[in-house]
């Protein structure tokens, strides 16, 4: 199914997931919600549980998702620090992910988040090339020729490199996926459906909490 839908997408010009095209209503929970990650990975947190979603604007599943991630985090429990890691599982999640580092980079990564879906889903927006992409971020206050220009700056082929490093690390073979505490791993497959991630979630991070107070 996964490769049916890579080449649906090549061919509509909308990438889809690349992994776990799943509905939601055909989800089975995988043993406790949730899969560990062998060996738990550093976190960059501090003494805050760290809580990442791997996603690919490139990911329609990610876009469907994005409205739950949006209500988790205005109330998500306190001492969580909360953070994107782009996927470069193929060629449009590649550049996607080199486009959330470049608008990070400018500063304009968290005002177009949500615009970038809707633009690539719903609007069917020219979103194949970066000279294209560039000009959607002229709506942010970014110039095109400036978006062209730090896409491929050192600080965002760092950050590329590093993500796919982590991506790695964390075993994670599909999007959405949420990583908590470098420690487990949790989608709609493991977690039951989309509708229950958080549910689980929110139950590793009490449990995280728990043990950073023996």
């Amino acid at each position: 199914m996964t490769r049916m839908l890579c080449l649906l997408a090549l061919i509509l010009a909308a990438p889809l997931a690349q992994a776990q095209a799943l509905n939601p209503a055909e989800a089975q929970p995988v043993g406790p919600g949730y899969e560990t990650i062998d060996p738990p990975q550093p976190t960059s947190s501090g003494n805050k549980v760290e809580v990442i979603e791997v996603f690919s604007y490139g990911c329609i599943h990610c876009a469907h998702f994005q409205p739950t991630v949006d209500t988790w985090k205005k109330k998500m429990p306190a001492n969580v620090q909360f953070s994107y890691l782009p996927a470069f599982f193929q060629p449009y999640f590649a550049l996607m992910g080199r486009v959330y580092y470049t608008a990070e980079a400018l500063g304009v990564v968290e005002k177009a988040h949500g615009a970038v879906f809707k633009a690539i889903f719903d609007e069917k927006k020219p979103m194949s090339k970066m000279e294209d992409i560039a000009e959607f971020y002229k709506a942010y206050g970014v110039k095109p020729e400036d978006f062209v220009a730090a896409s491929t700056s050192f600080a965002v082929e760092t950050k590329v490199r590093r993500a796919t490093e982590l991506v790695q690390r964390y075993k994670v073979d599909g999007t959405p996926t949420i990583i908590v505490n470098g420690k487990y791993r949790v989608g709609p497959r493991s977690a039951g459906g989309y509708d229950k991630i958080f549910d689980v979630v929110n139950t590793l991070i009490a449990k995280e909490q728990a043990a950073a107070k023996k």
